[in-house]
């Protein structure tokens, strides 16, 4: 992976997705159906089966040009030549230009990673973690379902932060937002003010339904 002194460059297929935002260390599973793409899956089969996931916008009516690297990890072939792929995030990139448009695009990218940083992060972790349960168990409270969190939940604050990021729901723009920024510290923050909000929104829910049991 390239450090933030020393930019590594390289050519890479594209793979615009609307409002869908991946994170490394998560999975994205995928049905390829349009013909491009298909050839697209066949040619990077055939290499280092890697390819850019970018976040179309379809408001905008353009792709996001900061997105993650995905890595096919298990494929299987359909009738009509119809694949599902299944892929986990690698690293992030920015688009630096495109280099072609057909059949598919493929665009130069630089891989980008979180700032370097000598501040204790953990309690920042903590907190968030925190609050993810909080949630999950008014959630449940809500619904009158079992929701767990998984007992595999990342514990570096990094790490942690991308999973978050991609388990919100319904907020693409928001995702790809966290996706930008390049400080661990500053993803979490945001990430607790989101958790925050959904926490006392579910609680004052609760409140109401058990007032009118």
């Amino acid at each position: 992976m390239a450090s933030s002194s020393s930019i590594a460059v390289r050519e890479l297929p594209l793979f615009p997705l609307p409002e869908v935002v991946l994170f490394p260390g998560r999975p994205l599973p995928l049905q390829i159906f349009e013909f491009r793409y298909r050839i697209m899956m066949n040619t990077i089969l055939e290499s280092d089966r890697r390819f850019g996931v970018l976040m179309w916008d379809q408001s905008q009516g353009k792709s996001a040009l900061i997105g993650c690297c995905a890595e096919v990890i298990h494929y299987q072939r359909l009738p009509d030549d119809r694949m599902k792929i299944l892929t986990l995030g690698q690293q992030r990139f920015r688009v630096l230009e495109y280099v072609r448009e057909k059949p598919y695009r493929v665009g130069l990218v630089e891989w980008i990673e979180d700032q370097p940083t000598y501040k204790d992060l953990r309690p920042l972790a903590v907190n968030v973690e925190q609050l993810l349960r909080d949630v999950v168990r008014l959630s449940a409270k809500l619904t009158d379902k079992e929701i767990e969190l998984p007992d595999d939940l990342p514990s570096l604050p990094r790490e942690l932060s991308y999973w978050v990021a991609s388990n919100l729901y319904g907020v693409p723009l928001e995702q790809q937002h966290l996706l930008e920024m390049q400080d661990t510290a500053t993803r979490l923050e945001r990430e607790a003010e989101i958790l925050t909000s959904t926490r006392n929104h579910l609680a004052a829910r609760t409140v109401l339904k058990d007032a009118l049991q």
